[in-house]
């Protein structure tokens, strides 16, 4: 049987997907270190927080096909979580009680958290890359909730409820869609492209 040239052409769906274990343990690992270092400042321990998002950011990067790739990744977004997160900071909408050296400045817990939210993107959210408009969706929806959940752990203040969370959601409907475009140029979890 031979296949048409298109479909010869066509790239597998999702080459080079990650397992379904690898899935689950990605999203097990995300969790346990966003609980951990909410918790962590919660408490007044930010440090042991972060580092616990640290260790989750080491072992994804440790077992990823390309290691430089998902670090450069990570850095990234933790670069893209300090510019967002100190303007929402700026901004006065959420107030947070530990890890801010500067006052205007993301604490930074919160940069480690947006760098460990890059080792979800190729893997857990991987599906999502080629969504645009449903990144926007979920980004304005979910974005909002995960500070949500922070706040009634105690790992953040909402100073104006409502502003802050239409200004959380108006910023993940941007950045979802950005970020997971960035985690397709960024993919070091799928193996290398053999060139032809």
């Amino acid at each position: 049987m031979q296949l048409s040239p298109a479909l010869a052409r066509a790239p597998a769906r999702d080459a080079g997907a990650p397992s379904r274990v690898r899935q689950v343990a990605n999203f097990v690992v995300f969790e346990a270190a966003w609980f951990a270092c909410i918790l962590g400042v919660a408490h007044g321990e930010p440090l042991w927080g972060t580092a616990a998002v640290v260790a989750a950011i080491a072992w994804h990067v440790a077992i990823s096909a390309r290691p430089a790739t998902e670090l450069a990744l990570a850095a990234i977004l933790g670069a893209i979580g300090l510019v967002a997160e100190s303007l929402v900071v700026a901004q006065g909408h959420v107030a947070y009680p530990a890890g801010q050296p500067v006052a205007w400045l993301a604490p930074y817990w919160m940069v480690a958290l947006w760098a460990e939210f890059g080792i979800a993107l190729n893997v857990t959210l991987r599906w999502l890359k080629r969504k645009p408009l449903l990144a926007v969706v979920l980004g304005a929806v979910f974005g909002p909730l995960s500070y949500l959940g922070g706040v009634r752990l105690g790992g953040a203040h909402f100073v104006d409820e409502p502003a802050a969370l239409v200004t959380l959601a108006c910023m993940w409907a941007v950045l979802m869609p950005l970020v997971m475009w960035i985690s397709d140029r960024f993919d070091g979890v799928a193996p290398q492209p053999a060139h032809a």
